[in-house]
């Protein structure tokens, strides 16, 4: 029961999205594995996990995708291949903490389901506008043109940010993005056109959320809003408890409901500048790189 209570509190959990999303999926990787294998033994092979993936992963087919339009969201967490889930994964996890330590957990969340749309809108288009494609049904799924939404965002972001790589030392984390997307065209004439598709519309998405957040704009206003809807449901009616002096502390409570940075005083921003130029900037808190960062929007 311990290890069904750490999933419970780790999904439950609204200070760490990044686990959460790490976890779904592979969740939802074990839940499919463990389906793929009953249906063999059951079965003998007659029917595969293909008959279940139909109602998971996006179809190129229009007419198809009325019936199942949830297959939008579901493909960005399902992973049939060990080395698919386990790349993704890692990306997410490197990438991720950086959107997650600069931007928080609300909009890393909204880059990843964002970039999922897109991905899907973008290789929906290709199988339905481009003729090569014409006649080849495919069906779309894996976290990867999330993931690179987040790579790219997190390249566009910190472009000069590196990572050690074996082999070749530190990277600049711009290039691996480039090669990313380098690699997703060039292996669109390969054996997963769709997937390489959706994985260059996660990379325009995560570039254009993020340029839009640094002139002020938030993309991903409506996923929080439809995520905040759906937390209420699953929360239930709470308790409404006011104080004296309370509306003058409603815009205070309502900005953090909304996930947004509260605008540093001139004091604590020159405090932060100082500490900067002492110690260099990595030795800012994860709260004060908001700060900073929001106030870099001004």
């Amino acid at each position: 029961m311990s290890f069904l209570d750490d999933i419970r509190a780790t999904l439950t959990r609204r200070d760490n999205a990044l686990s959460q999303l790490l976890l779904i999926n592979v969740l939802v990787f074990i839940v499919l594995l463990l389906i793929r294998v009953t249906l063999f033994l059951v079965t003998a092979g007659r029917i595969d996990i293909t008959s279940v993936l139909e109602w998971l992963a996006v179809p190129s087919g229009p007419f198809t995708l009325l019936t199942r339009p949830w297959t939008l969201l579901t493909y960005a967490f399902v992973h049939t291949d060990f080395f698919h889930i386990l790349f993704n994964l890692l990306n997410l996890y490197w990438f991720g903490s950086l959107v997650r330590e600069y931007l928080g957990d609300r909009k890393l969340v909204s880059l990843y389901i964002l970039g999922a749309l897109a991905g899907a809108a973008l290789y929906l288009l290709a199988y339905n506008f481009i003729p090569v494609f014409a006649g080849r049904p495919a069906m779309l799924y894996g976290a990867s043109a999330g993931v690179t939404a987040i790579i790219v965002g997190a390249a566009t972001l910190l472009p000069d940010y590196t990572f050690s790589i074996i082999l070749l030392g530190p990277v600049r984390i711009k290039y691996i993005a480039a090669v990313v997307v380098i690699v997703s065209i060039a292996g669109i004439d390969g054996g997963n056109p769709g997937g390489e598709i959706a994985h260059l519309g996660g990379a325009l998405l995560g570039f254009l959320f993020v340029k839009q957040l640094q002139r002020g704009r938030d993309l991903g206003r409506p996923v929080q809003a439809i995520g905040d809807w759906v937390g209420g449901l699953l929360s239930g009616p709470r308790l409404r408890v006011t104080h004296r002096g309370g509306a003058a502390a409603a815009p205070a409570a309502s900005g953090a409901r909304k996930g947004t940075l509260p605008q540093p005083e001139q004091e604590d921003l020159d405090a932060i500048l100082d500490k900067i130029s002492r110690s260099g900037y990595e030795s800012l808190s994860k709260d004060e790189k908001q700060r900073l960062f929001k106030a870099s929007q001004k």
